[in-house]
């Protein structure tokens, strides 16, 4: 299923998640410029190494705190095409209503610590793992699990293929999310019984990081605003 678009319009101009996408665009744009050994280089060097987060754990140097800050800079580094695509269509559909009722700055807080402690849930299930692990999946994830705890019942007009045929479908978002996330979880469990850790080890995708970040972000959304009865629109405008 593809989520194309919601129902549930914004007053004011996303200008963080333009932002977010914009930066996430222009960083993939310069992955592609680089060589194939550019690009390992440069990934070890932004994107989340685990075991070097663990060894991280054991001192305060400043290549210590190198590797606390890829917890930030992992968050805009995507692997291909569909990868960066697929997260900045969820990024699209979903930003701009939580954006809205957190206000601008609050917003990218958010956004950006869910992204990290998502990292670290991915992290906690395979500390060891010496692949790098990138992308704005477990940020927005968490913008995700917000919005189905503020919008429940908004409609997500879904693409469904059906057999050899593709047709639509308006999801209220409670389902729409709700399966998302029990799929995320599922699959999370699953890889428990693999002899690695899926999305870390395999290229695949970070299960864990996807339901961690749905978590914290149900959590942290309600403690910094998310049902506000203030004019969020006005909130927004002057942060």
């Amino acid at each position: 299923m593809v989520p194309l678009r919601d129902e549930n319009p914004v007053q004011i101009t996303p200008y963080v998640t333009y932002g977010l996408i914009a930066l996430n665009v222009l960083v993939f744009g310069y992955e592609l410029s680089l060589s194939p050994a550019q690009l390992s280089l440069f990934m070890q060097h932004w994107a989340v190494v685990p075991i070097e987060l663990t060894t991280s754990f054991g001192g305060f140097s400043t290549v210590d705190a190198g590797e606390w800050g890829t917890l930030i800079t992992s968050q805009f580094l995507h692997g291909g095409f569909l990868h960066v695509a697929g997260n900045m269509l969820y990024l699209w559909i979903f930003g701009n209503n939580v954006e809205e009722q957190l206000g601008r700055v609050r917003f990218l807080l958010f956004y950006l610590v869910c992204g990290a402690l998502a990292v670290l849930t991915q992290w906690f299930f395979n500390p060891l793992s010496m692949v790098p692990s990138l992308g704005a999946s477990g940020a927005i994830a968490g913008v995700m699990g917000a919005y189905i705890f503020r919008f429940p019942q908004v409609r997500i007009l879904t693409l469904v293929p059906l057999g050899i045929f593709l047709t639509t479908f308006r999801i209220p978002a409670i389902l729409y999310l709700g399966f998302w996330f029990l799929q995320q979880a599922f699959y999370g469990v699953a890889s428990l019984d693999s002899p690695v850790t899926v999305g870390m080890e395999a290229g695949g995708i970070a299960y864990w990081a996807h339901a961690g970040g749905f978590v914290f972000g149900a959590i942290l959304g309600p403690i910094l605003g998310l049902f506000s009865n203030s004019d969020n629109a006005l909130r927004s405008s002057e942060d």
